[in-house]
């Protein structure tokens, strides 16, 4: 039978508030399927219509797939959540793009007719699994010089991104950063960004209390809190504070812990549909996908990854980077959001750009950040009918890039 394409659509998103890695963290003592969980169960929540017998696919993205983000997180998470047997998952990996690839790869099968509702998210608990944990890389990769060693170690990646542009100065980096953190800030003062998050309740133990963790132990239990914000957000950062701090990476470099995104612990996840399937079951229709593509870049520089995924992704859509009115960048880096700009002839203070601020102030928990642009951009969207078409794009570790253009449903003109 001929075939042919069906709209895809953005139903909703949600996450958890992101914390930070380590054991002075908010989710130390919280199993990251258990992050996943609560994210799928709280879509179910909010999308009362929806029987959870018609979604055909729960994908989830991870990094480091070992532990409690394995075992094919996407089954297991489903089964947790409550999901009915039928209900089928997989699990998926490119790094930082994980989740984003959760939600192309879905909405490919939706397109074609092989889905009709899914589930695509990500989880990232870096406390528990430091990136490269348990990995062996090729020794080929370095013997041979395929790649730098510096493509292993994406800080070094973003020190090198400073040499290629060199007029991308730590200054300027630094002065993005501060903007991110105030953006940030006031868009938690105007509650933009706590509709989508799913409050979770976290074990305490009298280590995190104390601050110092016994090697192997993990404490005696001293309480539950809820977790309701992000906890890496440092509001009233000023430039002078950030000009202080130390570049890990290289001596007297340009990258530091206040112009780059931490190490974060957080989950995200969303349901897409087949637009005649989100309009027949009656649900919200956020964003309609338009296009998206990922592209291959010298690893050693992975943060220009965005410029030729973007380039790609506009010009299977037809567009021109002048048609996109709202720009949701995922910053790993300053130096990254700095040179996507610069390619394009944006300003850096440009309004279109991170309007809610970045994973700077929010936090970066790799696999997971993905659908946290695009539950944003859903936002801005229905906030601006004047806007027609929006991104989201990140750079992506080992040296990609990945975009996805969306259309507003909400769009007024003509």
């Amino acid at each position: 039978m001929p075939r042919t394409a069906r709209d895809v659509v953005f139903v909703d998103g949600v996450r958890t508030p992101f914390g930070k890695a380590g054991p002075k963290g908010i989710y130390h003592e919280t199993r990251a399927d258990d992050l996943v969980v609560k994210c799928i169960r709280e879509l179910l929540r909010r999308n009362p219509d929806l029987p959870p017998e018609r979604i055909d696919e729960v994908a989830i993205a991870a990094t480091t797939q070992i532990g409690d983000q394995g075992l094919t997180l996407g089954r297991t998470a489903g089964i947790l959540a409550g999901l009915p047997t039928t209900v089928p998952g997989y699990s998926i990996d490119r790094m930082c793009a994980g989740a984003m690839t959760a939600v192309t790869t879905t909405s490919g099968s939706i397109a074609f007719g092989a889905y009709d509702v899914v589930v695509a998210g990500g989880v990232e608990h870096m406390g528990r699994h430091p990136m490269g944990e348990g990995v062996d890389p090729n020794p080929r990769f370095v013997s041979e010089k395929l790649v730098d060693q510096s493509a292993l170690f994406m800080g070094m990646t973003a020190e090198n991104l400073h040499d290629r542009y060199p007029h991308i100065t730590k200054r300027r980096a630094d002065e993005y950063a501060v903007r991110s953190q105030e953006k940030a800030a006031k868009a938690y003062a105007d509650g933009k960004i706590q509709a989508d998050l799913v409050p979770i309740s976290v074990r305490r133990t009298n280590e995190e209390a104390m601050g110092s963790p016994q090697p192997g132990g993990r404490g005696e239990e001293t309480g539950w809190g809820l977790a309701t914000a992000d906890e890496p957000m440092r509001p009233g950062t000023t430039l002078e504070q950030l000009a202080n701090l130390k570049t890990p990476f290289r001596a007297h470099g340009r990258v530091t812990a206040g112009n780059a995104a931490g190490l974060n612990d957080g989950a995200t996840a969303s349901l897409l549909a087949a637009e005649d399937v989100a309009r027949e079951l009656g649900l919200p229709v956020k964003m309609r996908l338009v296009s998206y593509a990922f592209a291959g870049v010298e690893p050693e520089v992975m943060g220009v990854g965005p410029i030729p995924s973007t380039e790609k992704a506009l010009a299977k859509a037809g567009l021109s980077i002048g048609d996109i009115g709202l720009f949701e960048v995922n910053e790993a880096f300053a130096v990254q959001v700095l040179a996507l700009l610069d390619h394009y002839g944006i300003a850096d203070d440009d309004p279109r750009v991170n309007q809610y601020g970045g994973a700077i102030a929010f936090g970066h928990p790799l696999a997971s950040s993905g659908v946290r642009l695009m539950t944003q951009l859903a936002r801005q969207f229905e906030e601006q009918p004047h806007v027609r078409y929006g991104l989201t794009t990140m750079c992506v570790g080992f040296g990609m890039g990945g975009t996805v253009i969306w259309e507003n449903p909400h769009w007024e003109g003509k």
